[in-house]
């Protein structure tokens, strides 16, 4: 097996290692049911970790993507209960308005030579001060489209599959497409590999940068879109430190955070993973819900190390070479 494939199958081993041993403590756990749930509850965080996958695959990182959701649920709901909007005309809107505010951050990336850190981090507060400056307080939805898609979908295995599971797959066939059948995702990973090389083979280092933060704020906002009809409501303090989850999913799926090593897969069952951890304290009962964060934690760190040596092990092979 290539080396590259190493962390995402790991990845995919210590999933089935948690449900199997989740199973065999309690019964149901491993349900088609729960399973499905786990999509559904984890919808919109698995949609912005499919988007921060192509930022750390280039080698970057956006820490905007969680004020990004609480600016797109609040400016939804002012569009559709202030405004008399139809959903269906709002929504195209919030996509438009987080595609071009990561288009903007990926300029400023590529024009001024600033640090991906540095801008998203500006991005993450003035996304978050705009939120709040729109509406202070939660705005509830009403509007009978949102009960429409709320109900959408079909039963299978005694489980459901709703409109958010739905369109989760939807993106996530999307990326899948995006990183292995296009000229753009080859571009992201040899950004990612050796950005010098890149530039030296023809990649167009500006085009690719901006599109990769349109992207993930694209994604970002529809993660917003989502979360608003998750929770009827709009809300600025929506997704506070999401975009650190989104970033842990990234991690645990796989992918190396010096960028060009990585794969959608791994960070769906990333998602999944840090799902079926707080499954399992739920499952519990009587441990507290922060041993989530205990246990997420400790699997990033390992992994930060587990990928440090496969790096070892890449340089070792191009040094023999």
């Amino acid at each position: 097996m290539s080396a590259r494939f190493i962390p995402v199958v790991v990845t995919a081993v210590l999933f089935l290692a948690l449900l199997i041993a989740g199973s065999l403590q309690f019964s149901g756990f491993a349900s088609p049911r729960v399973l499905l749930n786990l999509l559904t509850d984890n919808s919109f965080l698995a949609i912005m970790a499919l988007g921060m996958t192509f930022v750390i695959l280039s080698g970057g990182i956006d820490l905007s993507v969680g004020s990004v959701l609480a600016l797109s649920s609040v400016l939804c709901a002012i569009l559709v209960e202030k405004h008399g909007w139809h959903p269906l005309q709002a929504i195209p809107v919030v996509l438009i308005a987080g595609a071009a505010f990561g288009a903007i951050m990926g300029a400023l990336i590529h024009v001024y030579k600033l640090q991906p850190f540095i801008v998203t981090l500006a991005g993450m507060f003035f996304a978050r001060g705009l939120a709040t400056v729109l509406s202070e307080q939660s705005i509830p939805i009403t509007h009978s489209f949102f009960d429409s898609v709320n109900n959408f979908g079909f039963s299978v295995l005694g489980g459901w599959i709703g409109s958010a599971t739905l369109l989760l797959i939807v993106v996530f066939a999307f990326g899948l497409w995006l990183a292995h059948f296009t000229r753009l995702g080859g571009y992201i990973y040899a950004l990612g590999g050796n950005s010098t090389s890149a530039a030296l083979l023809g990649v167009p280092m500006g085009l690719t940068t901006i599109s990769i933060y349109t992207l993930s704020s694209t994604l970002a906002a529809l993660s917003g879109i989502v979360y608003t009809f998750y929770t009827a409501s709009g809300y600025a303090l929506s997704g506070v430190g999401m975009e650190l989850d989104a970033i842990a999913a990234v991690v645990i799926g796989g992918t190396l955070l010096t960028g060009g090593y990585g794969y959608v897969l791994g960070t769906l069952l990333g998602v999944m993973i840090m799902g079926l951890i707080q499954t399992w304290i739920s499952f519990h009962g009587s441990l507290n819900s922060w041993w989530t964060k205990i246990f997420i934690g400790s699997l990033v760190l390992a992994f930060i190390i587990f990928q440090r040596g496969i790096s070892a092990g890449f340089g070792t092979k191009k040094a023999k070479i």
